[in-house]
C-alpha cells in the first residue's frame, strides 16, 4: 500500500491590502495576511482589492490562497478606559464582518493591556464580556505581545489568565491562539518550550508568526527581523514551526524578496 504524504505546510506573509493575491504569488506563497484599513487608526474597515469582497473571496479561492485578517494595533478591548474600550469592541466586530465578507481564515488581533495601575483580573474580564458579545463569523485569534508591563498576552502566566477567562466566555471554545516568535522570544518565553507550554495553557495553536528578532531576549521590543539575521537560534525558530504544525505567516521587512526569501528559508530547513 502506498504511504500517504503528509500535506505540505501552508506557509505566507503579511502583504499590502490593495491585491494581496499578486502580492502573495510574487513571494511563492500559500497564504496572504493583510489589514483592511488603517492599522493606526478607528475608521471601519475598507477592503481595497479591486472589485470589492467578493471579488476577492473569489480569485483568493480560484488562485488557492489563504486569506488571513490583522486587527488594527489600536484596539484594546482589555482596557478599564471606556473610551477605548468601547470603540475598540465596535472597531473589532467591524473586522469580524469585514472579514467574514472576503471568506478570512481568522481574524488576528493583539492581546492588549491595561494601565500600570490597574489591576489585571479587570482586563481579562473585559476580554469575557468581549467574546460573549462579539458575533463571531470567522475565528478570532489572539496573539501574544512582546511588551507592556500591564500585558495580557505576554508571559506565560498572563496567558495563562487571559485563556481561563477567555474559557469561561459563551463561545471561548472557538478563539483561537497565534504564537508570535519575535514577541514570545522579546517578551521572555523561552523558545525551545513555548509550543508546548503555550499548549498546555490553550490546548492549541491555530497560527504561527515566524519573525526573527533585532533584540535581546526578554527586551520587551517588538522589532521584527528576517529569519536566521536576528537574534533568535535558527534551530528554535524551526523547531516552534515544525512543533506547532500550524500554517504560518512571517511579517517580516524586505517587501517581496525579503518575504519570499524567509519563505523559501523555511521550506528548505522544514524539507
Amino acid at each position: 500500500m502506498a504511504r500517504t504524504q503528509p500535506a505540505r505546510l501552508l506557509i505566507g506573509a503579511h502583504v499590502d491590502q490593495v491585491d494581496p493575491l499578486i502580492e502573495a504569488t510574487a513571494r511563492d506563497a500559500d497564504l496572504a495576511q493583510f489589514f483592511l484599513g488603517d492599522p493606526q487608526g478607528w475608521k471601519g474597515a475598507k477592503v481595497g482589492y479591486s472589485g470589492g469582497a467578493a471579488q476577492l473571496r473569489a480569485d483568493a479561492e480560484n488562485a488557492g490562497i489563504g486569506l488571513y485578517v490583522h486587527a488594527p494595533y489600536v484596539i484594546n478591548v482589555a482596557t478599564t478606559n471606556n473610551r477605548i474600550r468601547i470603540p475598540s469592541r465596535k472597531l473589532l466586530q467591524g473586522q469580524m464582518d469585514a472579514a467574514a465578507t472576503i471568506g478570512a481564515r481568522g481574524l488576528i488581533v493583539h492581546g492588549g493591556h491595561v494601565a500600570k495601575e490597574d489591576d489585571p483580573e479587570e482586563g481579562y474580564d473585559n476580554w469575557r464580556k468581549c467574546i460573549e458579545r462579539l458575533d463571531a463569523k470567522v475565528p478570532l485569534l489572539i496573539e501574544n505581545t512582546a511588551g507592556g508591563t500591564n500585558a495580557m498576552a505576554r508571559h506565560l502566566e498572563r496567558i495563562d489568565r487571559l485563556w481561563a477567562a477567555v474559557a469561561d466566555a459563551a463561545g471561548g471554545n472557538e478563539v483561537g491562539f497565534v504564537l508570535d516568535t519575535c514577541h514570545a522570544h522579546a517578551g521572555g518565553i523561552p523558545l525551545t518550550e513555548a509550543v508546548e507550554q503555550v499548549r498546555a495553557i490553550t490546548g492549541r495553536i491555530d497560527l504561527v508568526h515566524a519573525n526573527d528578532s533585532r533584540d535581546d531576549y526578554d527586551s520587551g521590543a517588538d522589532r521584527h527581523a528576517n529569519l536566521g539575521s536576528g537574534r533568535i537560534a535558527e534551530s528554535d525558530m524551526v523547531a516552534v514551526v515544525r512543533a506547532a504544525n500550524a500554517p504560518v505567516i512571517v511579517e517580516t521587512p524586505g517587501g517581496a524578496d525579503g518575504q519570499g526569501g524567509d519563505i523559501a528559508w523555511l521550506r528548505e530547513r522544514l524539507s
